[in-house]
């Protein structure tokens, strides 16, 4: 019955339904097709009385099809764009962790442009992340220049006066940061014990050499052996003892030692250090003239590898034509 009564009011509305009691042929007009309506929906609540379905009819009526309430267009907070926006602007464009830190040092560096800016010989000295460290630690291909740029606001950002300098620009600044700061390192310093020995470690390819360095005659012993019997070649002799000659020591201190791996190059220039850092143990004053000598820097030099394909490190196989 309401499937019914759904037709003939879209009918009604749509003034083309026909009703019986019009002439044939003729379109009732909107007022008498709704005044039918009514009296049919009368006649059928009378029906429904007089049988005693009661029932029926009020669920009829509850699924009666009741109009929505307007909408209010100026209420409603709808979307402007139907993609979704990303939260970094070089998201679709370039690697967005390393672009955004660059973005927010160009907008750091316009903001405070005008701020004073210290000398650089009075600037904190500060270990910055090399290329390759960013590389790693963002997992982005950087490119060089790029990096370049970076690290010439971070500079200039840095030589801001430090009374100044924004919490802002100091939190900018430490992602650039490396984690280790050797500027701010301080050398431990060797101590000297009961028995006025001072003990110096040094290394020289893959050579280590141990030395106890303690005020005496100027007897050397290294492996239990003398100095000329532990180095046959008088240059290993004399770079074992270097530090003591350099600074005129060599009759005022003894030595013991202790070499091993390498052949005696290696150990003699090993030595060389281990003897140096034991007497500046016991007169830090030397340091300079030992810088001078050579004696306080570690060689890093290494023999070269073989590479595959040469004969040597270097060396390729002679090429013949035929």
């Amino acid at each position: 019955m309401m499937a019914a009564l759904g037709q003939q009011i879209t009918g009604a509305l749509r003034g083309s339904c026909r009703r019986p009691g019009f002439r044939r042929g003729c379109q009732a007009s909107l007022e008498q097709q709704v005044q039918t309506l009514r009296l049919d929906s009368v006649a059928n609540q009378k029906r429904f009385m007089t049988t005693g379905d009661y029932s029926d009819y009020q669920r009829a009526a509850e699924e009666q099809i009741n109009a929505a309430p307007a909408l209010d267009l100026n209420s409603l907070q709808l979307a402007k764009h139907a993609r979704a926006i990303p939260v970094s602007p070089s998201y679709f464009s370039r690697q967005s962790q390393f672009n955004d830190s660059y973005i927010v040092l160009q907008k750091l560096a316009q903001s405070f442009k005008n701020l004073p800016r210290i000398p650089t010989s009075d600037v904190e000295r500060v270990n910055w992340s090399s290329l390759e460290n960013i590389r790693q630690m963002l997992g982005e291909p950087i490119r060089a220049s790029d990096y370049a740029k970076c690290m010439k606001l971070v500079k200039d950002l840095h030589a801001i006066h430090p009374q100044l300098k924004a919490k802002s620009v100091v939190d900018a600044l430490e992602f650039f940061k490396h984690h280790t700061q050797g500027f701010t390192n301080v050398a431990k310093p060797i101590p000297v014990d009961k028995f006025g020995r001072a003990v110096g470690v040094g290394k020289r390819k893959s050579s280590v050499a141990c030395a106890w360095v303690v005020e005496g005659t100027g007897e050397i012993i290294v492996n239990g052996k003398t100095l000329a019997e532990a180095f046959g070649r008088v240059h290993d002799r004399e770079s074992a003892i270097w530090a003591l000659r350099a600074t005129d020591r060599v009759d005022k201190y003894n030595v013991w030692a202790v070499v091993e791996g390498g052949g005696t190059t290696g150990q003699a220039e090993a030595l060389t250090l281990a003897v140096a850092k034991g007497l500046m143990a016991h007169e830090p004053a030397l340091k300079p003239a030992l810088r001078r000598a050579g004696c306080v820097t570690r060689d890093p030099r290494k023999v070269e590898r073989k590479k595959a394909g040469h004969v040597k490190a270097r060396k390729s196989p002679t090429w013949v034509k035929r």
